[in-house]
């Protein structure tokens, strides 16, 4: 672990001075690990302690205790009772414990003029029957289902942000807030949620005025969902990007590229800062992302951080790039000469924090031993 821990106050001083344009003490440390992964690594059962969500604190601390980290590590994103009561089509519970995103189609193709007309409405009205079953019922039916799920939705959150408040306390974490806000880039809310990838893909290629015209209207709802509850230049909206990298360069400056640029400045426009997943290899489109408000975060999955770091490193901040499976088939020494190679890389000149190019989900995707040696090595030894 590390030689000395610090306190809070010293941890959220780390990333405060870093987005803030100035060079913080050492690197932060950021580990990203999801709720499965703790399960796991505590010894519990996924198929119990995810529907009774007051055993998630023991298992939450275990990882606490043994995973350095600036911030809070670990969190659930999603949880399978709210989604288990809608009777689901787009959030299944799969037989190993994990939520499964199937192919899904909310949006028919025949609804498209609707949804430009009115995303929030044909949402409503359509695509959310067609994404859970237990919707697609008379109206009071409808509503309580709805209202049993907002219910469970309200309860597993509350739990949720009672444990992390104990455990940011318990544990000194810095107090800034990469999720304070959560939307998605509006093609990609089309193609993840609505059409699904096999359709989007078929409706590039054959009807792109509509997808054009289908992603400017949802822009202003994307932006209204990534609105957080407090906004505050030290925390962020998180937005993963995902259907970038399989378009066609003509289709990206098209049809991704402008609304989601909208999005992020519109955020910016209300005090708030964008986090960026930046999904599968981005190296095409690192030039457009230079034109994003500055201090925007990003974590790179795949790519080249000497190109990233030299075109975006003045403007933004950034992090990821270390492949987690090097973690599991390295040694431990080669595992932290990879850290030490990035640190030497994007450190220099500040605007970098250090993290994993995703987060870990399963306990048998790493070697939680080398996973904990790079944690240590870089909060222990990395500096600007």
């Amino acid at each position: 672990m590390i030689e000395k821990m610090p306190s809070s106050e010293e941890r959220t001083q780390l990333f405060t001075d870093l987005m803030d344009g100035k060079i913080p003490k050492r690197v932060p440390v950021v580990a990203q690990l999801t709720h499965e992964f703790a399960i796991q690594y505590a010894g519990g059962d996924l198929q119990e302690d995810q529907w009774d969500t007051t055993n998630l604190e023991a298992s939450f601390e275990k990882v606490c205790e043994d995973f350095y980290s600036d911030l809070l590590p670990v969190s659930a994103f999603r949880l399978p009772s709210f989604y288990k009561l809608l009777g689901s089509k787009n959030f299944v519970m799969g037989s190993n414990g994990f939520l499964q995103h199937p192919d899904v189609e909310g949006l028919k193709l025949e609804d498209y003029d609707d949804f430009i007309a009115s995303p929030y409405n044909c949402i409503l009205e359509k695509v959310l029957p067609n994404l859970h079953s237990a919707l697609n019922s008379d109206p009071v039916t409808r509503s309580l289902v709805m209202a049993k799920a907002f219910k469970a939705y309200t309860d597993e959150t509350s739990n949720l942000f009672r444990i992390y408040g104990n455990l940011i306390n318990k544990s000194n974490y810095g107090t800034v807030n990469f999720y304070a806000g959560f939307c998605e880039a509006p093609f990609d809310i089309l193609s993840d949620q609505l059409r699904g990838f096999k359709n989007i893909s078929l409706d590039v290629r054959r009807i792109p005025d509509k997808v054009e015209a289908a992603v400017n209207a949802v822009t202003p709802l994307m932006i209204k969902m990534g609105n957080q509850p407090f906004p505050d230049k030290y925390n962020a909206t998180f937005i993963p990007l995902h259907m970038a990298p399989y378009l066609r360069d003509k289709d990206f400056e098209r049809l991704y590229w402008p609304s989601f640029k909208k999005l992020v400045e519109g955020l910016a426009e209300k005090g708030m800062r964008s986090f960026l997943f930046v999904e599968q290899d981005w190296m095409r489109y690192v030039d457009y992302l230079a034109e994003l408000p500055a201090g925007t975060l990003m974590t790179f999955e795949h790519g080249d951080p000497k190109i990233v770091k030299e075109k975006l490193g003045n403007k933004h901040i950034i992090s990821g790039f270390y492949p987690l499976s090097l973690l599991k088939t390295g040694t431990k020494e080669q595992c932290i000469d990879k850290a030490k190679e990035l640190i030497e890389i994007m450190a220099p000149g500040g605007g970098y924090y250090f993290s994993f190019d995703k987060v870990i989900i399963t306990l048998n995707s790493v070697n939680v031993d080398n996973a904990k040696a790079v944690l240590d090595y870089v909060a222990n030894n990395a500096s600007y």
